[in-house]
């Protein structure tokens, strides 16, 4: 069977969203803001609610989507997500005011590999949402698990980036490149001796990587 025609099915039984986040899509969809696929995100939220996190560190807040997404499905939890550039970081502010819930997600500005001590200092964290630059998967991953709780879950997105990582060329040398850079990072996942990872299908890809019990951080 045609693979968009399942992805759409799947995507046709999912629940509506509110009018506030089909504005967000909306707004993402016009303005090319890179936010989660539909499948994605409804896997995530879903495995996050099953892990029920008290907090969680996400790298790469964009207009705030999927920030916005998880303190709506998790009112109990609170979010501390990284952003960078200045104008996403004003519409992520404003997106979270409107939605009301500005004491559970807290924003800070600036690269996520310059930002680990102002993130530690808001405690540990039971989930990590990885959403930024794709070639600084390995990067995030390596620094921001030292702010894992035990049996805590790594959560990536885009690792199938589209399908290209399955295919033996790409239009171009930049998206090679790019490419190259996920396919490494997926296979350093499933040879990381203290996680467990699984990359599943949903989506644009979504790794989910969990803390093996007993294993530490050094």
């Amino acid at each position: 069977m045609n693979d968009d025609a399942i992805k759409q099915y799947l995507e046709d039984l999912l629940p509506v969203r509110n009018k506030f986040f089909q504005g967000l899509e909306q707004f993402a969809k016009e303005h090319r803001v890179p936010i989660m696929e539909p499948t994605g995100i409804a896997a995530m939220l879903q495995m996050m609610k099953i892990q029920k996190p008290k907090q969680i560190l996400e790298i790469g807040t964009a207009i705030g989507y999927s920030a916005l997404r998880m303190a709506d499905a998790l009112p109990d939890t609170k979010v501390v997500t990284l952003e960078m550039d200045d104008i996403r970081v004003e519409q992520a502010l404003s997106n979270i005011q409107l939605l009301g819930v500005e004491r559970q997600i807290k924003v800070i500005k600036g690269n996520a590999l310059n930002l680990y001590d102002e993130v530690a200092a808001h405690g540990m964290y039971d989930a990590i949402f990885i959403d930024a630059a794709k070639g600084q998967y390995i990067k995030f991953f390596e620094m921001y698990r030292e702010l894992l709780t035990e049996n805590g879950c790594i959560y990536t997105d885009n690792v199938l980036f589209k399908g290209l990582v399955a295919q033996t060329d790409t239009p171009n040398k930049r998206l090679a490149s790019l490419v190259g850079k996920i396919n490494a990072y997926n296979r350093w996942l499933m040879d990381n001796k203290r996680f467990d990872t699984v990359i599943l299908p949903v989506g644009d890809g979504l790794a989910v990587s969990r803390k093996r019990t007993g294993v530490g951080n050094e």
